[in-house]
């Protein structure tokens, strides 16, 4: 029976450990929203996830339907980034007048990210289409042993996350001139609105520490258990079997 509860423990913390194992990271853009017909400057964030081999190469296309008039890159040290354009079917209309050819490819190579490190490639673009409400740039990340990771799937909304997301930039309304022609009385409602919601947003931020904390609490006593009840584990067997 010991030996039978020596097994359950230390299978049990065994689990602990590997559910406080982080899951891997994916290519991202930041930040993920943005305006719509608005300039922006959002940055692909790349982490290196093999353990003996860096990245070398990030290569983004940038959503042909929906083409982007202006876009200028921020140097990254140590790399070399390549910009790839193709004539519009249909022409751009812009404060510099019409466009017929757009960015639909990046690409950065000549640096490293090494395993355990990201690197962020800053862009900055716009207007951005007031006609989509997401941009999904689809991304190839190449490493020096070969491998090529293709972050090309598209996510659907209400479907589970697929395995190697696009990075996606959600487009929200354009900003308005609403708020500035509110009447007095509206403002000052407002205002008081504001005010009486303090207190209530103190306490969701003590709310919020309070969880973080119990999770950081519970992530290390899970720890604490699964060594537990390894070392009971290899106890136990040595008790059964002097000889060993």
């Amino acid at each position: 029976m010991r030996g039978r509860a020596a097994t359950v423990a230390a299978f049990a913390g065994a689990t602990v450990l590997l559910a406080a194992v982080p899951a891997f990271a994916h290519v991202t853009v930041t930040p993920n929203a943005a305006a719509k017909g608005s300039y922006s400057t959002v940055a692909f964030k790349v982490p290196n996830e093999e353990d003996s081999a860096s990245t070398t190469k990030l290569e983004v296309n940038l959503p042909a339907d929906h083409p982007v008039a202006s876009v200028s890159i921020q140097p990254v040290p140590g790399w070399t980034a390549q910009i790839t354009k193709t004539k519009l079917a249909k022409p751009l209309t812009s404060d510099d007048g019409t466009i017929d050819e757009a960015v639909t490819k990046i690409t950065w190579s000549g640096g490293k990210i090494a395993p355990g490190q990201f690197q962020q490639f800053p862009v900055s673009f716009g207007p951005l289409p007031s006609d989509t409400d997401s941009l999904v740039f689809k991304a190839l990340q190449t490493y020096d042993n070969g491998d090529i990771v293709r972050w090309i799937d598209v996510p659907q909304e209400g479907q589970p996350e697929p395995q190697h997301p696009a990075p996606t930039l959600k487009l929200t309304a354009a900003a308005t001139d609403s708020g500035a022609s509110a009447s007095p009385s509206a403002s000052a409602a407002d205002a008081k609105a504001s005010g009486s919601s303090n207190g209530s947003q103190t306490s969701a931020a003590s709310s919020s520490d309070s969880s973080d904390g119990t999770a950081r609490a519970l992530g290390v006593a899970g720890i604490v258990v699964g060594a537990i009840g390894i070392g009971y584990g290899v106890f136990a067997g040595r008790r059964r079997n002097p000889s060993a």
